[in-house]
């Protein structure tokens, strides 16, 4: 394929970076995605990847537009209150960039539907809320040979690690078990809009790296962000050989500070 003269225009910036090139855009145009929740971390990932140039953008969520929403989750305007999340986040998108196809999943990914809906897709955003929605999708990705880039944020803080199946460590390598009933969640403390949009740009940077085969990913490491002392974390996490999900072996260390 060819760029066409509007489209080397629209990526002149990716084009321009080492190692993207011409080359490195034309495998983004034929890529695809898909982003599971389109709330805090989803809008801005789709944003962004939208913007990139992805070829194909998947976006699944059940959900509404409710007021409550429009602190963090960016894609979605006043306007859109009472509209399905994913009908909203297709019309920004689309309007940002008409080269990016959407498709919208407007129903939740769950164990009976997990495969079929990731089946199409190169690369899956883990941008749900809940615990047992990322062990589905985790179970799924290992299941179909996906790369899978998690993410997580709670109040100032945020994580985010990259999932590449059997060959590095899965998330219920580090989660084994659901967080107990009284774990506090976002409704009780809440998440600072920034928060999610700095997670997600982290995400996709991981998404774009690993459709073009270039840098090191966030494999075997969860980077941890605590947005209050301003600093980065890594932490080395190995596969399990008790893992219910990977079944291969595991330890988990502390690894270097950023700052």
């Amino acid at each position: 394929m060819r760029l066409t003269p509007d489209q080397a225009q629209r990526y002149d910036r990716n084009i321009r970076v080492p190692g993207l090139g011409v080359e490195g855009q034309k495998k983004l145009l034929c890529s695809s995605a898909l982003i599971v929740g389109v709330g805090g971390l989803g809008s801005p990932a789709a944003l962004y990847l939208a913007a990139a140039g992805i070829g194909r953008l998947g976006i699944a969520d059940s959900d509404v537009v409710s007021l409550s929403n429009l602190q963090r989750q960016i894609l979605h305007f006043t306007p859109d209150i009472g509209k399905p999340k994913t009908l909203s986040a297709r019309d920004k998108l689309t309007a940002l960039n008409p080269d990016c196809e959407i498709v919208m999943h407007t129903y939740a990914v769950t164990e009976d539907n997990a495969a079929q809906v990731i089946a199409g897709y190169d690369i899956v955003i883990d941008a749900t809320d809940n615990f047992p929605s990322r062990f589905i999708l985790n179970k799924a990705c290992l299941a179909l040979g996906k790369a899978f880039i998690h993410a997580a944020v709670l109040s100032m803080s945020g994580r985010a690690m990259t999932v590449l199946p059997y060959s590095s460590a899965c998330l219920r390598c580090v989660f084994r078990q659901l967080p107990a009933p009284h774990v506090p969640s976002t409704s009780e403390l809440g998440v600072f809009g920034a928060i999610p949009g700095l997670i997600a740009s982290i995400q996709v940077t991981e998404a774009v790296k690993y459709l073009l085969g270039q840098g090191e990913l966030l494999t075997n490491r969860m980077l941890i962000y605590d947005g209050m002392s301003m600093c980065f974390e890594l932490v080395e996490v190995l596969r399990d050989p008790d893992c219910p999900d990977c079944g291969q072996p595991s330890m988990i260390k502390r690894g270097c500070n950023y700052d």
